[in-house]
């Protein structure tokens, strides 16, 4: 059987990207089919779960978008390269979700006073039974694609994703219940459920997000490794300080100085470098490795002290 040009396209691309459309395009289905189904039937959570899933296409637009622009690579105006543009993806997911929770609120809150619309339960529960299935596939892809590629922008997607099969089941809870008690009131108090878990997850992201924004350091297992690496013995290191480690998107950058022997040549400190630079990176795949040298004399931390000042700052011998 050929394969056609879509397919083959989905297929070329890197996971992430992958795990991006994917969720983007079911996103974009269940939209229609919620929004269609709670206009037409009368339940709200339907509705609200619809609306939610409206701003889904936008944040894994968003998210697409930041994949892409986060594989981009370093450029002159940005020499660290693109990665916080999925922080900011998961930021604005964040806030997104808070919108959607609040109109939920709002809208169910008034079908509570005024009194609730006629709602058929059938067609609701078969609509929200289909998001169930789907929504737990595709969050399970996104997942593992952000394991192999540590993108934040699909794992961020990837949860939300899981959320909407919590969100999915509640509604298909209060649906039921209004079939057994013919009581609309359960359909309205299941949709302010929806909206307040819908504020905790937002602001579960939202933290993630910053985190990831304000170069937070790598996790303490990888930052292990790194000093595992560093403590191998090289003739003529004598030691390190000053290590510094950050994450920014799927980039990860490791800062040392080294001590070595003030006898060393430059290019004997030059070899060393390179030697420690190897060790890091068969211990952190892909990291970028910054190493500074320093002769091992007594007041050394001193001068570093100076250094961060502005005065006769160190010259990093080589950048991997």
């Amino acid at each position: 059987m050929s394969i056609t040009a879509p397919a083959r396209r989905f297929f070329s691309m890197d996971i992430a990207m992958r795990a991006a459309t994917l969720s983007f395009g079911s996103n974009a289905a269940l939209m229609t089919g919620k929004i269609a189904i709670g206009l037409v039937f009368g339940s709200v959570a339907v509705l609200g779960d619809g609306i939610d899933s409206a701003q889904d296409v936008f944040a894994s637009g968003l998210a697409f978008i930041a994949v892409r622009l986060a594989m981009s690579p370093a450029d002159d105006a940005h020499p660290f390269g693109h990665g916080k543009a999925e922080g900011l993806a998961a930021m604005a997911q964040a806030a997104l979700i808070a919108g959607g929770a609040a109109f939920i609120a709002g809208t169910a809150i008034y079908r509570l006073v005024t009194g609730g619309v006629e709602i058929v339960v059938l067609p609701s529960l078969v609509m929200m039974s289909i998001t169930v299935a789907v929504n737990v596939a595709v969050a399970l892809y996104a997942l593992r694609a952000a394991r192999i590629s540590g993108s934040v922008a699909i794992a961020s997607d990837a949860r939300h994703l899981l959320t909407n099969v919590v969100q999915a089941v509640g509604v298909i809870g209060g649906l039921a219940l209004v079939g057994a008690t013919g009581d609309h009131f359960w359909d309205g108090l299941v949709a302010l459920a929806l909206a307040a878990y819908l504020l905790w997850i937002a602001s579960g992201i939202a933290r993630a997000a910053l985190a990831e924004l304000f170069d937070s350091a790598l996790p303490e297992a990888e930052i292990r490794l790194v000093e595992q690496a560093l403590g191998k013995d090289l003739a003529g290191v004598r030691g390190y300080h000053e290590l510094r480690t950050r994450k920014s998107g799927r980039e990860k950058y490791v800062d040392v100085h080294v001590l070595v022997d003030p006898a060393m040549s430059v290019s004997e400190a030059h070899q060393r470098v390179e030697d420690i630079e190897q060790q890091i990176v068969h211990a952190l795949p892909d990291a970028v490795v910054n190493v500074h040298v320093d002769p091992d004399e007594p007041d050394i931390m001193e001068r570093g002290a100076t250094r961060e000042h502005g005065e006769h700052a160190a010259l990093p011998l080589h950048h991997h």
